[in-house]
């Protein structure tokens, strides 16, 4: 096995023990960022100099005995909307192609703090106002979309050019490329992760979370992010968690909602099939099943775009207005839509949230998580602007990879997409796991026992 094949897990325990240099791994990670990036375009900017100098310190500091916990020494790409000092923060636009970053974000700095390494920025749909990236290629068939807007940052990890990152979810675009290209993404608790040096799409709804090959990998990135940071407003300060799930596989006793509306309408086939096998497989593991009818279902993607597209708009108004070619046309629509949009209609989307907040906390009382697919339909082609269903019904892509995952960030509960299997043409299929605010180590025990008791998976067969 090569050392870019390596989990998170693996690649700390194999430095602890010795038998890995953090500059063997770096390398080996940036061979592989060299050989397949024409094919891929994961990464908006590769640092590698940067990489080799933090690679050789982090060694001799690991040497001397002054190691800083597992993430030390490993290396890591980071969505291009996330501040590194600097480095170009570009947001995939030709709106701040000559901006860099004066100062680290907070996940930068804490990731840095915990001896990380970083490897590059990766892509996102522009400014991350969409749910496909396409300049990035799917892992597993280059001809399919690698879903967004965290595109980049999930085909790093599931191709080996980069042994976890990070992402941002404000409708799903952690958990949708997660699933596509068959990782695991986790949408931590609305507040649990801060968001200071972050660029923004839309305040209320945005969460920054990891993208990694394990649940257990994802337990390392989440403990060094997880904190109250003033400088974001939405910071939570909860009291600290030990997040790492653990060696068993006993869900006796552990509560599984299975929805009866919503989350199984307008969804594959095969994606249904494998989602309820798996869905069985927690039962088998000593898990309950308790049927769930989740509330609000008419009402969720039209509060999800009243809150997204003013507050984005919000956000861009100076520069919409100054530089308004320099945007895609798909971004620069929805951020002039923005414009029209009533004060009440966005105030009505306010309260719609807070009844949604309010019906899934009585939901969530009666099981500890709900377990249903993370997306409707496996990567669309590239070119693919629609999905029609089995009862003639056409949907668009995006409506289609953002309907099953806008609900966690509505509420602001913790989502975990953990890959399921794959369909008869080899591509990948997520489950996601919900559960109440600050709830993540017992969706990580879920996503771990489940992942245990199945064959290991491997990297994406890139080009």
């Amino acid at each position: 096995m090569q050392p870019y094949e390596l989990s998170l897990t693996a690649a700390a325990a194999a430095i602890r023990a010795g038998r890995l240099s953090p500059v063997e791994l770096v390398d080996s990670v940036l061979e592989r960022v060299e050989r397949l990036e024409p094919h891929l375009n994961a990464y908006a900017t590769v640092t590698a100099e940067q990489a080799r100098h933090a690679a050789r310190k982090a060694a001799d500091d690991i040497a001397a005995g002054r190691s800083r916990g597992p993430l030390h020494g490993i290396p890591m790409g980071l969505k291009d909307l996330i501040d590194v000092a600097g480095v170009a923060t570009t947001a995939s636009s030709r709106v701040r192609a000559d901006h860099r970053a004066q100062a680290d974000s907070t996940v930068a700095a804490r990731l840095g703090a915990a001896g990380a390494v970083l490897v590059g920025k990766t892509h996102t749909h522009e400014f991350a106002y969409g749910l496909t990236t396409p300049q990035t290629r799917n892992a597993w068939d280059t001809g399919r979309v690698a879903g967004g807007s965290s595109g980049g940052s999930a085909v790093a990890v599931a191709s080996g050019t980069a042994t976890f990152a990070l992402g941002t979810d404000t409708g799903g675009s952690i958990r949708v490329p997660a699933a596509l290209n068959g990782v695991v993404g986790l949408k931590p608790t609305y507040g649990l992760v801060p968001r200071h040096g972050v660029t923004s799409l839309s305040w209320s709804l945005d969460h920054v979370g990891p993208l990694t090959r394990t649940v257990e990998d994802q337990a390392l990135v989440l403990a060094a992010l997880a904190g109250h940071d003033p400088r974001d407003p939405a910071s939570l300060d909860a009291p600290a968690q030990d997040y790492r799930p653990g060696a068993g596989q006993d869900l006796t006793g552990l509560r599984v909602g299975v929805p009866r509306n919503h989350y199984f309408e307008h969804v594959d086939t095969e994606v249904e099939a494998a989602v309820r096998q798996a869905v069985d497989r927690l039962q088998a593991l000593g898990a309950r099943l308790v049927e769930v009818e989740i509330p609000m279902t008419r009402y969720i993607q039209a509060t999800q775009w009243g809150l997204m597209v003013p507050e984005a708009t919000a956000y861009h108004e100076r520069t919409l207005r100054a530089v308004p070619e320099l945007y895609q046309v798909d971004v620069r629509t929805l951020l002039e839509a923005g414009e029209l949009m009533p004060a009440g209609d966005y105030l009505r989307a306010q309260r719609s949230r807070t009844l949604m907040r309010q019906e899934w906390a009585r939901v969530l009382a009666d099981v500890d998580v709900i377990a249903a697919p993370t997306v409707p339909a496996t990567a669309a082609k590239a070119d693919q602007e629609t999905i029609t269903w089995a009862d003639g019904t056409v949907e668009a892509v995006s409506d289609a990879y953002v309907r099953l995952s806008a609900p966690a960030n509505l509420t602001g509960v913790p989502s975990l997409s953990v890959p399921v299997g794959h369909d008869t043409a080899g591509l990948p299929i997520g489950m996601q796991l919900l559960g109440r605010p600050l709830g993540e180590n017992v969706l990580l025990r879920v996503g771990h026992a489940y992942e245990q008791s199945q064959p290991t998976r491997v990297l994406a067969p890139a080009a």
